[in-house]
């Protein structure tokens, strides 16, 4: 008998889909194979992704067949393991291309990462973490330098904290349910730092983080609201604590950051969510 078919992260993370007859376990798992792959990840073999996943190795086998077939793996004899494919890259790309706000916001974001000496970047959620949709910048030697699809957790981060503070009440309370879940014996703590977090939104207009997600890296984030809602972006701008103390993320970097999102949402027409 199969396993009862569950997401095992995510937004629905524990969620049971055994009576959802629109639930396509077998596609499911497929995605789940391709979301094991981390940043640092070149090649897994069938046995870690069923480790990783927690899908039977026979399943996995039948699996990673099908999408080497399909161009989303590619396998290499030598190793006999496999790494993403460039149907999986295209499919990025494309996501990418359909984001106009994307393409709206990054002169602005050079324009202030060339300003500050900073990095700035544009994310989305995904599981509990925020994905790097687009980077900027700073020439500066202490600028934080990482690139479009990394990522950074949510509960810790500025940009993880404005995206949380961007939600509708509605959504944000289950999702913080999921967060106490993840973070067990140290949610406490990070409950707390999350309140701190959306007063200062409440009052400032920015999340702030000072060394809590990296003790070496300090910034700010703003949430953009799109779709009354629907879908929640978050901007951030930071770099290296050694230079960037509280009292200059919240006099210079929160309010340029704010005046970034608020011009952008007004070319897209959206909400910049304070």
């Amino acid at each position: 008998m199969s396993a009862t078919p569950k997401l095992p992260g995510g937004s629905d993370q524990g969620r049971d889909f055994s009576k959802d007859r629109n639930f396509v376990t077998a596609l499911a798992r497929g995605l789940e194979l391709l979301r094991a792959f981390g940043p640092g990840d070149e090649y897994l073999g069938n046995a870690e992704l069923a480790r990783r996943t927690g899908i039977p190795r026979p399943t996995v086998s039948r699996l990673t067949s099908t999408l080497t077939t399909l161009g989303y793996l590619k396998y290499s004899d030598r190793l006999e393991k496999y790494q993403l494919g460039a149907g999986v890259l295209a499919l990025g790309f494309r996501y990418l291309a359909s984001m106009g706000v994307r393409n709206l916001a990054r002169p602005l974001m050079q324009e202030l990462a060339d300003a500050t000496d900073c990095m700035v970047a544009l994310g989305a959620e995904d599981r509990q973490e925020m994905t790097y949709l687009e980077t900027c910048q700073g020439s500066g030697p202490l600028v934080l330098r990482l690139e479009v699809g990394a990522r950074i957790p949510v509960a810790t981060s500025a940009m993880g904290r404005a995206y949380l503070a961007g939600l509708k009440p509605d959504l944000r309370a289950p999702y913080l349910e999921r967060l106490r879940a993840i973070y067990g014996v140290e949610w406490p703590r990070i409950e707390e730092e999350l309140q701190q977090a959306f007063e200062s939104y409440q009052q400032l207009g920015f999340c702030y983080s000072v060394g809590e997600w990296d003790r070496e890296v300090s910034g700010v984030g703003v949430p953009l609201v799109l779709d009354g809602g629907a879908e929640v972006l978050a901007f951030n701008c930071g770099g290296s604590s050694l230079r960037l103390s509280e009292e200059v993320l919240k006099q210079n970097l929160g309010p340029r950051l704010v005046d970034l999102v608020e011009r952008v949402s007004v070319q897209i027409g959206a909400q910049p969510g304070h």
